[in-house]
Formats: structure tokens, C-alpha cells, sequence
């Protein structure tokens, strides 16, 4: 059993889609890690992160709250703030998402969906490094890592 680690705030939308890629595996057995991912890549989850609009609910919610965060009852700091915002506008720029742009003729992903696959590659390889740090493992499912 693992311990209860508060997770640090930028890790929050890192969590949602590794479980977002966690479920879509559990659904379609078989499927591998990079299916999954592209998989992910065309749910409204990844369209509701890809735009920022995750974060801009996510900042209304802590504005009207006092900037105290709803899971942990703490308040979060401007640093903090200033912190996800800049998130946000990392996952705007690397996810960004052009319809009907996602393969070429030849099937190889362009290299703006390239790019996107890679930075949620990357979120998700924080995620497992978080929780193995943490001493988390059973967290870990997808082994990115490995």
C-alpha cells in the first residue's frame, strides 16, 4: 500500500491523461502504448486540454475559491498560479491540433502531431517518475518508463 503523497499541482493534468491512456488500454486489449496515445489524441479530453480550456475551468474554479484548491483544501500561491499558467500554455503550443491533419497519404504522422504525441509522452514519463519517487509503484501501469 503507498503512502499519501500530496502530488504537486503541475502534475494534476499529467494524472488525468495517463488515466485517461490507462482506460482507453483497459478497454481494448491489446492495444498497445502508442495506440493508446493516438487513441487519446482524438477524445474531448485531449481537445479540452489542447486548447487550455482544462486549465481556464480549473483557474475560474480556484478564483472564485479563494485560490484554495478543492482536493487539498490548501491555497495555492501566486508562484504556483504563474507556474500552471505557463503549463497551460505549453500544452496549448505542443498539442495543438489541426482536424483532418493527422496523417499523411504515406500514414506517418505529420510533424505536428508528432510533436503533440511526444509532449504527452513526456507528461506521462513525469507522472510514472513522480510516483516512482515517490515510492508509488502501484500507480505505474503503463511502465513508459522501462
Amino acid at each position: 500500500m503507498s503512502l499519501k503523497t500530496d502530488k504537486p499541482y503541475v502534475l494534476r493534468v499529467a494524472e488525468l491523461i495517463y488515466s485517461k491512456i490507462v482506460d482507453i488500454k483497459k478497454e481494448n486489449s491489446g492495444m498497445t502504448n502508442i495506440q493508446a496515445f493516438e487513441v487519446f489524441m482524438t477524445t474531448k479530453d485531449f481537445d479540452l486540454i489542447s486548447s487550455g480550456e482544462y486549465h481556464d475551468q480549473w483557474f475560474e474554479v480556484l478564483k472564485n475559491n479563494d485560490f484554495i484548491d478543492k482536493i487539498t483544501k490548501k491555497k495555492i500561491n501566486n508562484e504556483t498560479v504563474k507556474l500552471l499558467e505557463l503549463q497551460k500554455d505549453s500544452m496549448v503550443k505542443f498539442l495543438m491540433k489541426i482536424p483532418k491533419l493527422y496523417y499523411t497519404k504515406s500514414h506517418f504522422p505529420l510533424e505536428i502531431s508528432q510533436r503533440a504525441f511526444d509532449h504527452l509522452w513526456r507528461v506521462c514519463e513525469s507522472y510514472e517518475m513522480w510516483c516512482k519517487e515517490t515510492k508509488q509503484e502501484d500507480l505505474i501501469i503503463l511502465n513508459i518508463l522501462d
